[in-house]
C-alpha cells in the first residue's frame, strides 16, 4: 500500500480528500449507502470470503433484502454486522423471548466484522443460526436484539480472520 502522509494537509484539505475517497468508494461499490461502517464491513467480509480458499464465495444480496446482506453460491444466507465496539447493530424482526424451535430462521450464518479505531480489520467471526440465537441480547432502548462480542461467543465462533497482536 502507498504511504500517505496527512500532516502536510490543512483541515479543509483533509475534509475534501475524505469526500473524494467516499465518492470513489461509491463508484467502486465498496460502499453503497451513507452507512460507511456497515458498508465497509460488508465489502471486507464478502471480499475476504471470495479470496480465501476453503470459504464459500459470497455475493451481495439484493438491496433492501430483509435480514441478509450476502448469499453464498450454495444459497446460504448471511447477515453481516460491522462494529468498532463489542456490540453489533440491531437485528429487527425477531419476537422478544422467542424460542429457537418456533422462530423463523432469518439467516444461516452471521458474519461479524470488528474494526479497530482506525477502521482496520481486527476480527471476522462466523456464527450459525443456533449460536446467534444462544447469544442474542435484547436491547430495550432499540426494541431489538443485538450480539455482544464476548470471549464465550468468540470461543463458539468460527474465527475467519484475526489480526496479529501488535508487539
Amino acid at each position: 500500500m502507498k504511504e500517505f502522509s496527512s500532516s502536510s494537509y490543512t483541515d479543509s484539505d483533509l475534509i475534501h480528500i475524505y469526500s473524494e475517497l467516499v465518492r470513489e468508494m461509491k463508484t467502486r461499490n465498496i460502499i453503497r449507502s451513507k452507512n460507511v461502517t456497515g458498508d465497509l464491513g460488508e465489502f471486507i467480509a464478502i471480499d475476504y470470503y471470495c479470496k480465501t480458499k476453503g470459504l464459500p464465495r459470497l455475493d451481495y444480496a439484493p438491496p433492501s433484502t430483509k435480514n441478509i446482506d450476502a448469499i453464498s453460491v450454495n444459497g446460504d444466507r448471511y447477515s453481516i454486522k460491522t462494529t468498532t465496539t463489542h456490540t453489533t447493530g440491531a437485528f429487527y424482526g425477531l419476537e422478544r423471548n422467542a424460542d429457537l424451535k418456533n422462530t423463523k430462521q432469518g439467516f444461516e450464518y452471521l458474519i461479524i466484522v470488528k474494526l479497530d479505531d482506525n477502521f482496520s480489520t481486527e476480527l471476522i467471526l462466523e456464527i450459525d443460526w443456533p449460536t446467534f440465537f444462544k447469544y442474542k441480547h435484547w436491547h430495550s432502548r432499540i426494541n431489538a436484539y443485538n450480539i455482544i462480542i464476548s470471549n464465550e461467543l468468540i470461543k463458539e465462533s468460527k474465527i475467519i480472520y484475526q489480526a496479529s497482536p501488535e508487539p
